[in-house]
């Protein structure tokens, strides 16, 4: 299916005062008929008045052919069940009175902009009248850039670990006759084909970087991970939507990831292994600052002959040494006021 745009309908305007003035037309031929007619029958006064009720009586089909469109609106028109076109464009159309406009997700409400607080045109009745529902559905398709926030998932990574993630998908209608024809509901389809590419690339990555990953397909260990290649992963999330519904008439502008963490089940233990992680990162930086002052020492020692040490004095020197230098606490000094052998 292929959209077809109709053109050269913005004459609504023209349309409605001449039906305006007709109408006005058929109720003073009435009331001037039925003048005549007091006065003495007439075949003319006759046909006068039957002409302009059977016009009063019809012409409000016409009115339905009465059509306005804002900015980033349009319209799919359909005949007697016949695809007719689409009306894009702010404006005031005239279009045949028999169309009627098809927008099977006028209806469906997700967690998304233009989907809350009833956006799509639906009035229900207050509690207390039988639980009926008024409604006033809006067959118009909006050509503005929607957010969608689907609901955060959990997934395990390519390790194995279970995470919850979350994403914020920019989302527009480009070809409203694919939107409304290919599918059955395009928001609905949006929605699972997000939750479906979300899990096909996830599964991918490992959370946080773990070695002999190979992430892009090629078949070299790389360091990418969901935490650490964020902008990576949104863009591949991204180009795998836009793969799904392309034959959906929708473009996907941006894909960002709102949520990110481990499951609550594992998230403390993962906690601890990064705190594990951290603690030696630390101490393996301790260990060479205080390696590096241990030789610098020796060496100015050497270098100025302030004293002599043999091997023993110097182990024993090493070992003091480092043990101020990596030791969690405060060393207390212990004065020496004898010989040193």
């Amino acid at each position: 299916m292929k959209e077809k745009l109709l053109e050269g309908k913005k004459y609504g305007l023209i349309v409605m005062l001449l039906l305006i003035i007709l109408d006005a037309a058929a109720v003073v031929g009435i009331v001037m008929s039925g003048i005549s007619l007091d006065e003495r029958v007439t075949g003319g006064a006759i046909a006068l008045m039957v002409i302009s009720i059977v016009w009063i009586s019809l012409s409000w089909v016409l009115f339905l052919g009465l059509k306005v469109l804002k900015p980033q609106e349009a319209l799919v028109l359909t005949l007697f069940g016949k695809y007719v076109g689409t009306l894009k464009g702010d404006g005031f159309y005239f279009v045949n009175p028999f169309c009627t406009s098809v927008n099977p997700a006028a209806r469906t409400k997700l967690s998304q902009s233009g989907d809350v607080d009833g956006g799509a045109g639906i009035f229900k009745l207050k509690a207390g009248q039988n639980d009926t529902t008024a409604e006033l559905t809006n067959k118009k398709i909006s050509l503005k850039i929607m957010t969608l926030n689907n609901n955060r998932q959990k997934i395990n990574d390519c390790l194995g670990n279970p995470v919850e993630i979350g994403i914020a998908v920019m989302w527009r209608v480009t070809d409203t006759a694919k939107a409304v024809f290919n599918v059955d509901n395009y928001k609905e389809y949006l929605s699972l084909q997000c939750d479906s590419a979300l899990r096909e690339i996830v599964r991918i990555y490992p959370y946080d970087i773990a070695p002999n990953i190979d992430t892009t397909g090629d078949g070299i260990a790389d360091e990418g991970s969901l935490r650490g290649s964020s902008e990576v992963v949104a863009g591949r999330i991204r180009d795998e939507i836009q793969s799904k519904v392309e034959d959906a008439g929708l473009e996907i502008i941006e894909a960002k990831i709102t949520y990110l963490a481990y499951a609550p089940e594992i998230a403390a233990v993962m906690l601890q292994r990064q705190q594990a992680s951290a603690i030696i990162d630390a101490r393996k930086m301790i260990v060479d600052g205080a390696v590096g002052m241990v030789e610098m020492a020796l060496e100015r020692l050497n270098e100025n002959e302030i004293v002599t040490l043999d091997e023993e004095r110097k182990a024993a020197m090493v070992s003091n040494l480092l043990v101020v230098l990596c030791g969690n606490h405060d060393a207390q000094p212990i004065v020496n006021t004898g010989s040193l052998y």
